[in-house]
């Protein structure tokens, strides 16, 4: 297993590019499933998670090309559909948590899916329930193979229908609305997600020949379709990334420019770093953050203390709560993190306050992390990555430490960040693979 060295204490200096966004990418190219001709996809991140989802759909059966160094075309022609049921397949399904939305287009299309319960981050239970009724309700029947511990989802012909999801989940409205275009008659989904990602997937799907409207509201509406055709398609820069980015900038009283970040697509995660005081300038389609020697975490206008907490887009996005706590031991103040979604997430404050963060875990959900004001610097560790968001989140806390950090299990970064310590070196941080 590969660990990160990091000496701390350097200052960050210069231009930094985002990756494409690694949750619309896996979305993306499971619909390219849907149909028989060319899609090609560009701005794909070089990341474990989406590797094995590109070599996943090519074993599949999928033809894949790689156009160059971040654009793939892929053609879903002569899809091996007794591959799907074997154990080598689900075997790679249940390591892949991006697997689950296979689901919908193969039940589209070909009237057929095996899943196994998809793996992906140690962070809490998290529900397929949204994923599973939805289908159901277009007229899919779905079947659990105790033996095999695999559910299998089959359906003729989907029939469109009127649903009210009980949870507005990302991959689960993707997954309903692959599976609906498709479908004889209208599907109406109340309560869907409207993130970036997936609106970048219905338009996708609308340039493919689907007829969906409401994108960007809670409210879709999608006319089924006979069959739908190849196209071209730019994913978006990873939102979270750069919101691990502000976070670095603040932590090591650096000034850095976040290059092609698609401001109108960040929603409000500017304006919570801006919440713990920390400042950004928009210049274009940039950020630039200049070097702080602190920050002050604003109050609410009562007074009380301030409270940042995830929730549905366009509320702030749960996979920068990690960022934004570890931002937040060296600021100035006091600020309750609540994490409302996954109820192991914050488990790795643990390690924050080995390193010498004041951090109070009031429960599974809640921390309250009382600020440092850059007066007392964190001190280097041995660290463990539990997940993705929780090792960038170290990552960030090692950079700004007085020491060396080592932090181990950095498969869990790379699964969603590309070359994370080329890119961060090249502006002055000092990593070593090993």
């Amino acid at each position: 297993m590969a660990s990160f060295v990091i000496e701390g204490g350097h200052r960050l200096s210069g231009e930094i590019y985002p990756q494409g966004a690694k949750n619309e990418v896996l979305q993306i190219i499971c619909a390219t499933l849907l149909t028989a001709e060319e899609v090609t996809v560009n701005n794909i991140p070089d990341i474990l998670d989406v590797n094995n989802l590109i070599q996943l759909v090519r074993e599949m059966g999928v033809t894949v090309a790689k156009n160059s160094i971040d654009s793939y075309t892929f053609k879903a022609k002569n899809v091996d559909l007794a591959y799907l049921e074997s154990d080598e397949f689900l075997k790679k399904c249940s390591s892949l948590r991006g697997s689950v939305m296979l689901i919908g287009p193969m039940v589209a299309r070909f009237g057929k899916a095996l899943i196994s319960k998809p793996g992906g981050d140690k962070i809490g239970r998290r529900r397929l329930d949204t994923h599973f009724v939805g289908i159901q309700n277009l007229g899919a029947d779905f079947h659990y193979d105790e033996e095999r511990g695999i559910y299998v989802i089959t359906a003729e012909r989907l029939q469109g229908n009127y649903m009210l999801l009980d949870e507005a989940s990302v991959t689960g409205t993707a997954n309903i609305v692959m599976a609906a275009v498709l479908a004889k008659g209208t599907t109406t989904i109340y309560n869907a997600a409207c993130e970036p990602y997936l609106q970048q997937l219905c338009h996708m799907l609308n340039r493919m020949g689907a007829k969906i409207s409401g994108i960007a509201s809670n409210l879709l509406t999608i006319e089924g379709v006979e069959e739908l055709h190849g196209t071209q398609h730019t994913v978006l820069p990873d939102m979270i990334e750069v919101g691990s980015f502000i976070g670095m900038a603040a932590m090591t009283k650096s000034e850095i420019t976040i290059k092609n970040v698609s401001n109108e697509n960040l929603g409000i995660i500017p304006e919570s770093f801006r919440r713990l005081g920390i400042k950004l300038e928009q210049k274009g389609d940039d950020i630039y953050v200049p070097a702080q020697e602190t920050y002050q975490i604003e109050s609410f206008i009562d007074g009380s203390i301030m409270t940042i907490a995830d929730a549905p887009w366009p509320g702030l996005t749960p996979d920068l709560l990690s960022v934004l706590l570890v931002v937040a031991t060296q600021a100035k103040g006091s600020v309750l993190i609540h994490q409302k979604m996954f109820e192991s997430r914050l488990f790795f404050v643990d390690k924050l306050i080995d390193m010498g963060a004041q951090i109070i875990l009031c429960d599974p959900h809640r921390a309250v992390v009382i600020g440092h004001n850059h007066d007392f610097t964190l001190r280097g560790a041995r660290l463990t990555s539990p997940d993705i968001r929780a090792g960038i989140a170290l990552l960030i806390a090692a950079m700004s430490a007085e020491g060396t950090s080592t932090i181990s299990n950095i498969e869990q970064i790379d699964r969603g960040y590309q070359n994370i310590e080329g890119r961060l070196n090249a502006i002055g941080a000092r990593i070593t693979r090993i």
